[in-house]
């Protein structure tokens, strides 16, 4: 099993000193991979996302990814449908490579209806929408020129070069815990990127993603919102070893934002919960 964290990207942990400092010591205390969240904006009175103050996570991940060396990066999720998928391609592609080849993309199709109304995106297309991004970056990816027509996103692509490539196929985990969108991880993700299942909540769903794509090379990962300096070492224990048991192989811890530093001891302790499991 191999173990991310989510780095201090949003309220008042976040800035741009903890995010390089977070990110260089979760790769020296050997996590596998950083991760950022994606909101382009959240409504005055919404009752989630719990802050509207989020850094944009492909920058924050550029910047991350400059101060560190081997340690992956990955986004938790971004919204697939608020971004032309052109523009997407080639902003991952670019990430991709100057980070030399340490990205994951964790994808969906996002929930909350005011932010697509404020970017003039049907939200009643975003599913199809998502999965057209998918396609049309991985032509983007491997295809020179390109050769697509959208049917839900606009544009006409025809005979368009869309250089340059990533050096190697940029995994795609699909997040998302509806039947859409574990049909859309099966058919057109490289695995399922959940977020905030109990071990009891996400067996099914392994066992349902597993029927179609059996492959290890399929991968099943989990948001967790485990905080080291609120939550019970023992109980932790006991929720790694269940997830261990029904198959997910990549958990991504959250700690609470609260400041700079309470990430950075809380991200040392979860790495010690861990390794004494």
């Amino acid at each position: 099993m191999k173990f991310g964290i989510h780095l201090p990207q949003f309220g008042r942990a976040a800035g741009p000193d903890s995010i390089r400092k977070a990110a260089i010591e979760a790769e020296q205390q050997g996590y596998d991979d950083i991760w950022a969240s994606d909101h382009l904006a959240v409504p005055a009175d919404a009752p989630y996302p719990p802050t509207a103050y989020i850094y944009e996570p492909m920058v924050t991940l550029t910047w991350a990814a400059a101060a560190t060396t081997r340690i992956g990066l990955g986004t938790s999720v971004l919204v697939l449908p608020m971004r032309h998928p052109l523009e997407l391609a080639k902003m991952l592609a670019t990430l991709d490579l100057v980070s030399g080849g340490r990205l994951t993309v964790g994808a969906a199709v996002g929930w909350l209806k005011e932010e697509f109304d404020a970017l003039g995106v049907p939200f009643e297309e975003r599913g199809a929408r998502g999965s057209e991004t998918i396609e049309t970056m991985r032509a983007c990816w491997t295809q020179d020129p390109v050769n697509l027509k959208g049917k839900h996103i606009p544009g006409d692509f025809k005979a368009m070069r869309t250089l340059p490539q990533p050096a190697h196929p940029i995994p795609i985990w699909v997040g998302g815990h509806t039947e859409p969108a574990f049909r859309r991880a099966v058919t057109l993700g490289d695995g399922w990127h959940g977020s905030r299942k109990t071990p009891e909540e996400a067996a099914p769903i392994v066992k349902r993603l597993r029927a179609d794509r059996p492959e290890e090379s399929f991968t099943l990962s989990l948001r967790t919102a485990w905080d080291a300096l609120s939550d019970d070492a023992d109980a932790i224990r006991r929720d790694l070893a269940a997830y261990r048991e029904i198959g997910i192989q990549h958990l991504m811890f959250q700690p609470h934002q609260r400041h700079a530093d309470d990430w950075l001891r809380s991200a040392e302790k979860l790495l010690e919960i861990v390794k004494s499991a």
